[in-house]
């Protein structure tokens, strides 16, 4: 069982490598479709925050309303992801608290 979804995205990559034929595009996605705002409301639910701490901002000119990719090919070469879309956000979080030594000194005395 993998650690986390990072390293589900490192084992995809791996397998193309191995197994994916040259010149052919393969993505590692997922199948999750989320707005902005439901991707907001993951992250502050990790962070154990309210919407207080958002600012709205307004869309920029070119604003994307989609980002799709398909992961097809790579789960063709058996890939599948072992960690849940609503569990990353979560485990990058708990990540990041975690390791306060490898982001304190980036943003210095807040």
């Amino acid at each position: 069982m993998e650690r986390g979804h990072v390293e589900g995205h490192c084992r995809g990559i791996h397998l193309v490598a191995e197994r994916g034929e040259t010149g052919e595009c393969y993505h590692v996605a997922g199948t999750a479709e989320l707005t902005n705002r439901e991707l907001t409301g993951l992250l502050l639910d990790g962070l154990g925050a309210d919407w207080s701490h958002v600012e709205r901002v307004a869309d920029r000119k070119g604003h994307d309303f989609r980002y799709s990719l398909s992961d097809k090919k790579l789960r063709a070469l058996g890939y599948t992801p072992e960690v849940s879309f609503a569990q990353g956000p979560a485990s990058t979080v708990g990540w990041y608290r975690s390791h306060p030594d490898w982001w304190g000194p980036l943003v210095g005395d807040r």
